[in-house]
């Protein structure tokens, strides 16, 4: 019984998202809902479940994502990530621009939300694509591919960063290993399939954009766009092993273990790009006041606060999944199959986001599902993160609102959509998938 709510649930799920287009935090708090009572939970136990899970959930997360959008609108808004790109470009040359794009849209990604990231740097990719001669899509795909990597994989992002919360997973080491196996992730579905769709020819209105222009000559320099865009990874990966090298107890490991913490690390380079990037002179020489820098960051956290309904969402139903006892029997089902427990979050993950189409709500619908079997063997927490994070991105189609923005800004039919973006975004959680098959080898 608990097998077919937990099948009746998600199949709710995608029909109230997908077909209805009921909002995603109302559909997960129904779904939860009807699971809980169909599994003979009582009405107040039900509804003091789902105020656990959301709030279980939330914790400082909503810290770390709040702090993310408000880090990714300064880099944007500064002309940071433009710096970052020029940079990159003049590095790598015209011959070799795919490399450096992708690497620009990596660093790039880090900081910022993928919807904000796409914004961003689709101006640059018209630009340099119009500069170089190239065709538009063998531009563009090396540097779309590297921002999803960045959104499906690692944290300060919403989903990963709320799945290691589920799993208690090391953030930094999540991090460190989503770098690892970000690399080949983005090296074959960004420059390598990129080289390959030259046949394509989008005609974008470049009438769509609309964020504020940065003149070349007041960009903020190199270093300080590098530094503040990569410091919240230096941070969470740097502090984070240092602890464990310290003596507890001393001053010394108390400011380091209070830097390992996430959110303190979001905050600190929060508090250095306002200070770097926010608060910088125009080009009329006037510096903008402490006021209008932080009524940008307020329009940075109203971005964010959808994605933290859906987390919020999904926490609910994690908690009436584990409180009705439906994860402890799925849990001990799920032990007795001969699979990899990688390879079976990935598989979760990657039906979920086909069905449903966020990469959000499929990452955390899946470890309310798959928690205890995590709990009950032995499994890497942060490889699981990887797993999970892979296989949400797997096969973008018409039900993924990233699919219509590809669509919609390149100006492409939905046929050549599905051979360029889904193609890429399949690569993406494949290649993913194996790179943490193989880390799992060695960790």
């Amino acid at each position: 019984m608990p097998l077919i709510l937990t099948f009746i649930g998600i199949l709710a799920l995608v029909f109230l998202i997908a077909v209805v287009n009921l909002d995603t935090f109302i559909s997960f708090v129904l779904v939860s809902l009807g699971i809980g009572l169909a599994s003979g939970m009582s009405i107040a136990a039900v509804g003091k479940s789902i105020q656990t899970g959301i709030g279980g959930t939330l914790g400082d997360l909503v810290l770390i994502i709040g702090f993310g959008a408000m880090l990714g609108r300064l880099v944007a808004e500064s002309g940071a990530a433009r710096r970052i790109t020029n940079v990159l470009i003049g590095w790598f040359g015209i011959k070799n621009i795919r490399w450096g794009l992708a690497l620009a849209g990596f660093i790039i990604g880090i900081p910022l939300f993928y919807n904000a990231g796409f914004i961003i740097v689709v101006p640059l990719i018209f630009t340099i694509a119009a500069s170089s001669g190239l065709p538009l899509l063998t531009v563009a795909i090396p540097m779309l591919s590297a921002l999803s990597v960045a959104h499906g994989y690692l944290p300060p992002h919403p989903s990963p960063a709320a799945i290691a919360g589920q799993l208690n997973a090391n953030i930094g080491r999540t991090l460190l290993y989503g770098i690892i196996v970000a690399t080949p992730a983005i090296v074959i579905a960004g420059p390598i399939f990129g080289k390959t769709l030259g046949r394509f020819q989008p005609k974008p209105d470049r009438q769509l954009f609309n964020i504020r222009e940065v003149p070349v000559t007041n960009l903020p320099g190199a270093g300080i766009s590098f530094f503040v865009a990569l410091l919240p990874v230096v941070i969470l990966t740097l502090f984070g092993p240092l602890k464990g090298m310290l003596t507890e107890g001393t001053v010394l490991h108390g400011i380091v273990a209070l830097m390992a913490e996430p959110y303190i690390g979001m905050l600190v380079s929060v508090l250095v790009a306002v200070y770097a990037l926010g608060l910088r002179p125009d080009e009329t020489g006037k510096r903008p006041t402490m006021k209008a820098v932080m009524k940008d960051l307020e329009e940075a956290i109203k971005a964010a606060s959808p994605i933290l309904l859906v987390i919020a969402g999904a926490g609910a139903l994690k908690q009436i999944f584990n409180d009705s006892g439906t994860s402890l029997y799925i849990g001990a089902q799920l032990a007795g199959i001969n699979m990899s427990p990688l390879l079976l979050g990935w598989g979760m993950a990657a039906v979920i986001r086909v069905c449903v189409g966020s990469a959000t709500v499929a990452g955390l619908t899946t470890v309310g599902i798959i928690l205890p079997l995590i709990q009950s063997q032995h499994v890497n927490p942060e490889l699981m993160v990887l797993a999970i994070g892979s296989g949400s991105l797997m096969l973008s189609h018409i039900n993924d609102p990233g699919f219509w923005l590809f669509k919609e800004y390149f100006n492409l039919s939905i046929n050549d959509t599905l051979r360029t973006w889904s193609v890429m975004e399949s690569l993406v959680s494949i290649i993913g998938l194996l790179g943490v098959l193989a880390l799992n080898l060695v960790v």
